[in-house]
């Protein structure tokens, strides 16, 4: 992981906004660590259907995207109801690898910063070239 993740909004390419679930959180009303990640992949995902790649498409072409190293800076919590905005962006890319950097947001207001590493792999799971369409993203 070689990528900080920016507080400023504008660094990201793209914003999906979901809500903090009830069945997400503790007796306070606090978003389970867990669940970032959880929010994270729907951006991802999302934000893959939006550029016009699908993971549906991705795993057509023969390719999974596999986390393999995942850091979260908890910034301050979030809790049921809020309004999350989750920023993406992709951040590197390598000859196997590439970098995503996310900021979670509530009101403009900085929650999470985290990033994810992801293998490319082909559908057995053996490494695999990173496709040309993801490296025009960094």
């Amino acid at each position: 992981m070689t990528f900080a993740a920016p507080l400023d909004p504008a660094a990201y390419r793209y914003v999906h906004r979901l809500r903090v679930r009830f069945a997400e959180t503790d007796a306070m009303a606090v978003a389970h660590h867990a669940s970032y990640l959880i929010y994270m992949e729907a951006t991802r995902v999302e934000y893959l259907r939006a550029i016009g790649h699908g993971y549906d498409e991705v795993r057509a072409a023969g390719n999974d995207f596999p986390v393999i190293e995942v850091f979260v800076n908890y910034l301050r919590p979030l809790r049921f109801d809020e309004l999350v905005e989750v920023h993406v962006v992709v951040a590197t890319s390598g000859p196997a690898t590439f970098q995503m950097g996310y900021l979670l947001t509530v009101d403009g207001q900085a929650r999470a910063t985290a990033v994810t590493v992801h293998a490319v792999t082909d559908s057995q799971g053996r490494p695999v070239r990173t496709p040309d369409w993801v490296r025009q993203l960094v």
